[in-house]
């Protein structure tokens, strides 16, 4: 059954929150940052903006952990959409409606204008094919000039939906890990190539992050 009524998707906003929120807070979170600096608590701290990729079956981990009001993430223009941003609003998110594929044009410009924060994207949503990054990414790296931080997450023994992303749902007290490499800089006059070139970059550290990110879990 799909959720239509304002009041009703407002509902799932506050109940959604309140659930990332109560649930976050039992995890047990690890972190390893390949540079200190793309830290996001000390990027915010000192000014410095990035983009922050995740992949979408692993946002409640930056749902819970990252929700600041100058991290800008965006949210697809589909219809489930909206319940993810009335979620993500109450988290303390700011939100931009669009994707690389329903409102990319509009969505991507938005978001270069946003010079108040670090932008926040899942790069093979909102449909998939799972983990493969699209080229929006590089586009919007290369017309902003902000570094790209294609970090890995990973929740130990998730329960995972029957869905694209096979969507992750973590267990009370279990572990997590985001693994972050260096940074990416995409060159200003990027031509059609060199944002493929960086498109394969970005999935490739994001793969190696996650299988980090996956291995920590199981081992710690």
């Amino acid at each position: 059954m799909k959720i239509r009524h304002p009041l009703l998707i407002q509902a799932v906003g506050r109940v959604g929150s309140r659930f990332i929120r109560q649930l976050g807070g039992t995890l047990d979170f690890h972190f390893r940052y390949a540079d200190p600096s793309v830290n996001p608590e000390v990027a915010r701290r000192v000014g410095q903006r990035y983009i922050y990729a995740f992949f979408h079956e692993v946002m409640l981990f930056p749902a819970y952990y990252w929700n600041w009001p100058e991290m800008h993430i965006l949210i697809s223009d589909h219809r489930d959409g909206e319940m993810i941003t009335q979620v993500v609003k109450r988290l303390g998110f700011g939100v931009v409606r669009g994707s690389t594929t329903r409102g990319g044009a509009r969505a991507l410009r938005e978001m270069s204008l946003r010079v108040d924060g670090n932008l926040c994207v899942t790069p093979d949503g909102p449909r998939g094919p799972r983990r493969r990054v699209h080229q929006g990414i590089a586009y919007l790296a290369s017309r902003t000039g902000l570094p790209v931080v294609g970090a890995g997450m990973a929740f130990q023994g998730p329960w995972r939906a029957n869905s694209w992303d096979r969507f992750c749902v973590p267990r009370p007290y279990s572990k997590a890990a985001c693994v972050a490499p260096a940074p990416l800089l995409v060159p200003p006059d990027a031509d059609r190539d060199a944002l493929e070139e960086a498109r394969a970059e970005i999935e490739r550290r994001m793969l190696d992050a996650t299988a980090e990110a996956e291995e920590w879990v199981n081992r710690l």
